[in-house]
């Protein structure tokens, strides 16, 4: 089921980067169900906050109509960044799993350990490198082409 989540997650990462947003895609599940998904808007909402996990994490809410997220999984296509790292722990999210781990931000395992931070409210199980390679290309094609835009 990983892959096939991981796989949803990926389609919402093509979408944003056909509308020019940075391609991260997230699926919150529950009970094997989708029950959101989403992508990065920070370019369409002029705004920082708006990561795909923090848009599927409201949308979870909305559709449950309750922010504890405790029985729900999160399928993201990038190691979640500190901000995105910490909504998943306030929202109680049971699971996270991730594609491609991010050296510069990631904040499960590359800078930060937030998940299995005992010293938090909450804990959160975690697993990376799902679909890893496919996740990582669809970024670095998407840089690349910046970069040449830019030159």
């Amino acid at each position: 089921m990983d892959k096939i989540f991981m796989m949803l997650a990926l389609r919402q990462a093509k979408i944003a980067s056909k509308a020019d947003e940075v391609p991260v895609g997230a699926v919150i599940v529950k009970n094997n169900e989708v029950i959101a998904k989403a992508h990065n808007l920070k370019e369409k909402k002029n705004c920082a906050n708006f990561h795909a996990e923090m848009v599927a994490i409201e949308r979870a809410a909305k559709k449950l109509n309750n922010w504890y997220l405790e029985d729900c999984e999160l399928y993201v296509t990038l190691e979640p960044c500190v901000m995105c790292a910490g909504a998943i722990v306030n929202s109680r999210l049971k699971s996270v799993y991730f594609g491609a781990y991010d050296n510069k931000a990631g904040a499960a395992v590359s800078l930060y350990n937030i998940f299995s931070d005992k010293r938090l409210n909450h804990t959160v199980e975690f697993l990376g490198g799902i679909m890893e390679e496919e996740c990582a290309l669809l970024l670095s094609d998407f840089f690349k082409k910046k970069r040449k835009e830019r030159n």
